[in-house]
């Protein structure tokens, strides 16, 4: 390992730190460039104090030869191991380790740490972790994981959830997200239908996700991409219930779950539930009596419904985002027109283009008296409930099942869940059984950095653990391999102490 200057086409010269211990030049850590001599030299000093920090030896001639250049001519490996380290404490922690097979834990971490394609996971596995893995072998382990283990991760999943809220899960959060593939041809369950990811083009598939307070995942099934997401909701909790024997729940879902036939069906089958409400297709008689509540900021009020509870609540940080979000809809309608782009078969009845009126075969304008009428829901939130819940823990309930929509977050931008590039039917669920058990170890770090009060966001103790390397050593004289782990940096120090690592 040694400093290397080099000189860019821009003329200034790069230093940077370099390993040639495999046979070929490697950047192991590159200190910035410029063309001031001074610069240069400081980052030179810089990069030579990093080596001596990072290896933990002061050269000095030993024999004619120096000791440094001794120890970098028998340095077997570099690996990232910070992840290894730290995943592993979780993993075993919520109970992973009983899937008997090293694919799965690779798969899962490598999701987590660098997530991408099964191929390019076996490349990286190469070269940041010296182990090598052929990639029709994880293509073979996804079979053998969807046949075999996939009822043991989400069981593993659930009793980890269930024992850190207190050996009791009563209340659950429902929704659907869509997941699309790179493909043009549908099949049996990928097919075209409205893609949350505005992939419409692209066949997809329905993910019905139930996770718990807390935004811990529970359980999950798979829909053909054209299903309607309100028909999800019962096989999935229907499932979950028979899954683990449970006799009480209250199902907590949003207002795209609503429908007369849901709430007779949840209420034949026994279940308790609060569901987000549509107050503006009420009836006239449930409509005036909203509008006639008058509720000031953080107030609520409970209506009778047919036999249900209907809350209505108020905020008026609700009421300028509902405001604002109508104005922009309305300019964005208005640009539209102005410039000729709306033509009327573009018009449907979503959104803010219920603010459209057609008038004869080709004129369209927009209905401002129906605009302003608006203004009078702005702030106000409804939810149906069958519970015994006073007002404020149903409002309260409900307002956790953001924490699901978190979880379609992470998954999708964290750990990049889509797009998917598998075919078969098998492999597509057992991707999602990897993205599944990724995401419940993120909820544990992120779980115990809370508990721990660490100036930390899950985020970036990952990025941190990224950069955590050992380094494997040959003593030449009785060909025994040292291995050690570099904490260098005070983020790594802080992490490491924070894990016990």
């Amino acid at each position: 390992m040694f400093v290397r200057k080099k000189k860019n086409k821009s003329g200034k010269i790069s230093v940077q730190v370099i390993d040639k211990s495999s046979g070929k030049y490697k950047v192991i850590k590159s200190f910035g460039s410029s063309d001031n001599p001074l610069v240069v030299e400081d980052l030179y000093k810089k990069a030579q104090q990093w080596i001596k920090d990072y290896l933990g030896i002061i050269e000095f001639d030993f024999n004619g030869k120096s000791l440094a250049n001794k120890f970098f001519d028998n340095i077997e490996a570099i690996t990232v191991s910070g992840t290894e380290l730290l995943f592993n404490k979780l993993y075993n922690q919520i109970g992973f380790n009983q899937i008997d097979n090293e694919l799965f834990k690779r798969l899962v971490f490598s999701r987590i740490i660098f997530p991408t394609s099964k191929l390019k996971t076996a490349d990286l596995l190469s070269k940041f972790q010296d182990v090598t893995v052929n990639v029709q072998r994880f293509y073979r382990y996804l079979d053998k994981l969807y046949r075999e283990d996939k009822k043991k991760v989400q069981q593993i999943s659930y009793q980890h959830t269930k024992k850190i809220l207190g050996d009791k899960i009563t209340i659950v959060f429902y929704d659907v997200t869509t997941l699309y593939f790179e493909i043009d041809d549908e099949d049996e369950i990928r097919k075209r239908g409205f893609s949350k990811d505005g992939k419409h083009q692209k066949p997809q598939l329905v993910l019905g996700l139930l996770v718990s307070k807390g935004g811990y995942p529970l359980d999950y099934e798979i829909f053909e991409g054209n299903k309607f997401e309100g028909q999800t909701m019962l096989p999935v909790i229907d499932t979950f219930k028979k899954k683990y024997n449970l006799e009480h729940l209250i199902i907590v879902a949003d207002s795209g779950m609503l429908s007369k036939k849901n709430m007779e069906q949840l209420q034949e089958r026994g279940y308790k539930f609060i569901v987000g409400a549509r107050i503006k297709n009420e009836s006239e008689q449930i409509k005036e009596k909203i509008l006639a509540l008058n509720l000031s900021n953080g107030g609520s009020a409970v209506i009778n419904k047919n036999g249900l509870t209907l809350i209505i609540s108020y905020s008026a940080d609700r009421a300028r985002k509902d405001k604002n979000n109508r104005q922009r809809g309305l300019k964005r309608l208005e640009r539209q027109i102005n410039s000729g782009r709306l033509t009327k078969a573009q018009i449907n009845n979503r959104g803010y283009n219920k603010y459209l009126k057609l008038d004869g075969d080709v004129k369209i304008s927009i209905d401002y008296q129906r605009f302003e009428e608006d203004n009078k829901w702005d702030g106000l939130k409804g939810y149906i409930t069958n519970t015994d819940l006073d007002k404020d823990s149903v409002i309260e309930n409900y307002q956790h099942l953001w924490k699901i929509e978190e979880a379609f977050r992470i998954t999708k931008h964290d750990l990049k869940i889509r797009p998917i590039y598998h075919r078969r039917q098998e492999r597509i669920e057992a991707h999602i059984i990897i993205c599944f058990a990724a995401y419940k170890i993120y909820k544990e770090l992120e779980r115990i950095l809370k508990i721990k009060d660490a100036k930390l966001t899950p985020e970036k103790a990952i990025e941190v653990v990224r950069t955590i390397y050992s380094i494997k050593v040959k003593i030449p004289e009785s060909g025994e391999i040292v291995e050690k782990t570099l904490f260098l940096t005070e983020e790594q120090k802080y992490l490491a102490n924070l894990f016990d690592l």
